[in-house]
């Protein structure tokens, strides 16, 4: 097969289309297990959609990153790693659409979704102060790159704990799909569970690096920036899994699993920013961050606030039944868009 730079625009077009059919397969397949090692290991969906479902679903887009980063592109290592969250809380409304019983922030109610959407917003809130602390690093790592591991760490271990032992219910109505677990009896076993979820990972992961590859053939032949590159066409192709697993988490009736498996895989790419830091060896990546993603992380602090109200409101119906805060994430993810491409 040609390498990846020699595609020519049609062959970079059949490429994408190709691993966007393998992505739709494979993440409706393992939505599936994840929901099932849920309530195997009894982490429950939030969590399970959070740690598994966005560590697999994140797979590609870590290698972009640290990938771009290591080749010293350190502007398309962090447009991917912080646009792919602004897009994949805009795909929350695609599984909102798909959902037409209520509105999703309504049905799938649940405290660990909650604390993970404020997680996001502190580990985001950290990434922008980092071009505002000293440029200091150790053996080229900045200081800042272990503290977004520890708060990540941390903030996983209290949801757990939210889970297992909640200190707050959110009220029942005729429209909420609570997270309840299957008969024992009718799930899996570990043995068939994990080595399943472990080959679909890899896959999952093998075709959405192999879609950015085509994508980024697309965009440079638009002769866009590295920046714009980064924030629109790799963050939306290496995101792509997370809006299949989403909408088919829905299709399952596993609404908790859909919201957590997007606000929790979010919160995981957030530790994309801290390993291109790593991978990145000419000094600290938050430094060399342009204006730009700067725009962008605060537009997605924006947005993840307003979903966190949303999810807090639980308004039942809104235009289209898909919420005002569905509206508003909408608006605010197409000003970001055309901020990006007016500002090249």
């Amino acid at each position: 097969m040609l390498a990846p730079e020699s595609w020519s625009f049609l062959q970079s077009l059949l490429v994408f289309a190709a691993c966007t059919l393998v992505i739709g397969v494979c993440g409706t397949w393992i939505t599936g297990v994840v929901d099932q090692l849920a309530d195997r290991t009894g982490l429950g969906e939030a969590v399970s959609g959070a740690v598994l479902l966005g560590a697999a679903t994140s797979l590609s887009g870590i290698v972009v990153s640290v990938t771009a980063a290591r080749n010293g592109l350190p502007q398309m290592a962090l447009g991917n790693a912080l646009g792919g969250i602004a897009v994949q809380t805009a795909f929350l409304v695609v599984a909102d659409i798909v959902y037409r019983k209520a509105n999703l922030e309504h049905a799938a109610a649940s405290a660990a979704n909650l604390m993970q959407n404020a997680l996001l917003i502190a580990l985001l809130a950290l990434i922008l102060l980092g071009p505002t602390l000293p440029d200091f690093t150790v053996w080229g790592i900045h200081p800042l790159t272990p503290l977004l591991f520890i708060v990540y760490i941390y903030g996983i271990k209290i949801i757990g704990d939210v889970h297992s032992r909640p200190m707050w219910i959110p009220r029942q109505t005729p429209q909420t799909r609570p997270d309840k677990p299957e008969d024992l009896d009718d799930v899996p076993g570990f043995r068939v569970l994990v080595p399943r979820f472990l080959v679909l990972m890899l896959v999952l992961g093998f075709a959405g690096w192999t879609m950015e590859q085509a994508a980024s053939n697309i965009a440079q032949q638009s002769r866009l920036s590295e920046t714009t590159v980064g924030l629109l066409f790799t963050a939306t192709a290496t995101s792509l899994p997370e809006l299949v697993t989403s909408i088919a988490a829905v299709r399952r009736g596993a609404l908790t699993l859909a919201v957590g498996g997007i606000i929790g895989g979010n919160a995981f790419d957030t530790l994309l920013t801290a390993a291109s830091d790593v991978a990145y060896r000419q000094g600290s990546i938050y430094h060399v961050m342009p204006d730009s993603v700067k725009v962008w992380t605060t537009l997605t602090i924006l947005m993840s606030a307003v979903l966190l109200l949303g999810l807090i409101r639980r308004e039942k119906r809104g235009p289209g039944l898909i919420g005002v805060e569905s509206v508003m994430l909408l608006v605010l993810y197409a000003s970001g868009v055309a901020l990006v491409v007016l500002r090249g």
